[in-house]
């Protein structure tokens, strides 16, 4: 049998070199979006510790080069259907040792923006990642949300958090005041998917771990982290962070599942989620994890598009090869593409 050729270290060493020293994509300064007059006057600080004003929306994304042009995307459809724009708080999560480059791209982008950056360590989920379907569930990135009641201020007792591949076509102070009741996280649930498909055979196969779903409120069912409500004075009073990684911790010994950063909420979560409208999560626009083909709209109302999967519109589009649906997330785009705004 043939032997493999080792990897090419100097190609490897060159793309991530290249990578990490590449300039970010320009974007297109966003018009100033203000209060209507209905909007309570409202001031939030980081140094809050333990006022919470629910007046204030606080809104959780990551950021990185890949993705970049989404999150920007996903911020400008927030601010232009919000009523009240001015009261919104981003809180930008990011790997990247490029903060003040990032801080200057979305000061330049959107001027009056209030938000604050956080730096994820990495080191956090070192050792704990496994390999997934697909290479971009495996980013370190991608386990941020598991973090947000260690990175934000105490003061923030509730958030949203956004995937980076999605556009709000609604007012997000409706998604902001649901009521979570006594649960610690709210998001869409689909029970009509086979929960089942979401672990392995040796997960079911194992008495041990299909107990976790026992007492819960419900029967578990699929719910998609790209859209998540967050009580994080309940998530620290749970330490639901802890039992996210040991459920990390158990993959990387028997290989309960196949999906990156998901099957930990289910494990954790799923059966006792404050559930919400479908239409706050139209997700799978991107397609499967594998081909990313285009999909049509679930039925009913739309609140918000996500193009979860491998399929991102951004590409997509500078392809030349795109969905119909991605015709409704190009309006968002405000990247500067140098061939439309060159002076030749």
């Amino acid at each position: 049998m043939p032997m493999s050729k080792p990897p090419n270290l100097f190609l490897i060493l060159t793309f991530t070199i290249n990578l990490c020293f590449a300039e970010l994509p320009s974007f297109r300064e966003a018009p100033a979006f203000r209060n209507g007059r209905e909007c309570p006057k409202t001031a939030w600080s980081a140094l809050d510790k333990k006022i919470h004003n629910p007046s204030v929306i606080h809104i959780a994304m990551t950021l990185d080069t890949a993705y970049l042009r989404g999150s920007i995307a996903g911020v400008f459809s927030i601010l232009h259907h919000a009523t009240c724009p001015e009261n919104i708080v981003f809180h930008f999560i990011t790997t990247h040792r490029r903060g003040a480059e990032l801080t200057r791209t979305i000061t330049s982008t959107f001027p009056y923006l209030n938000f604050h950056l956080y730096h994820f360590d990495t080191n956090l989920v070192k050792g704990k990642i496994s390999s997934s379907i697909r290479r971009a569930l495996d980013q370190p990135l991608n386990y941020a949300r598991m973090y947000l009641a260690d990175l934000l201020p105490a003061g923030v007792r509730r958030i949203i958090y956004f995937d980076s591949d999605l556009i709000v076509v609604d007012d997000v102070i409706k998604l902001w005041s649901i009521n979570l009741g006594s649960h610690v996280l709210g998001a869409p649930e689909y029970c009509h998917a086979n929960f089942t498909n979401y672990f392995t055979s040796k997960f079911w196969s194992n008495p041990i771990f299909t107990a976790s779903f026992r007492g819960r409120s419900r029967n578990p069912c699929y719910f998609n982290t790209g859209v998540m409500v967050i009580d994080l004075w309940k998530w620290r009073e749970g330490k639901y962070t802890e039992k996210l990684e040991n459920w990390m911790r158990i993959q990387k010994r028997y290989r309960i599942y196949e999906l990156g950063s998901l099957p930990p909420f289910l494990l954790v979560f799923a059966g006792d989620v404050e559930g919400m409208e479908h239409r706050w999560n139209q997700h799978g626009l991107g397609g499967d994890n594998l081909e990313g083909l285009c999909r049509a709209l679930h039925p009913g109302p739309v609140s918000l598009l996500h193009w979860s999967g491998k399929g991102k519109p951004w590409f997509r589009i500078d392809s030349k090869k795109p969905c119909p649906l991605d015709s409704l997330w190009a309006p968002y785009d405000l990247f500067h593409h140098p061939s439309l705004f060159s002076d030749s």
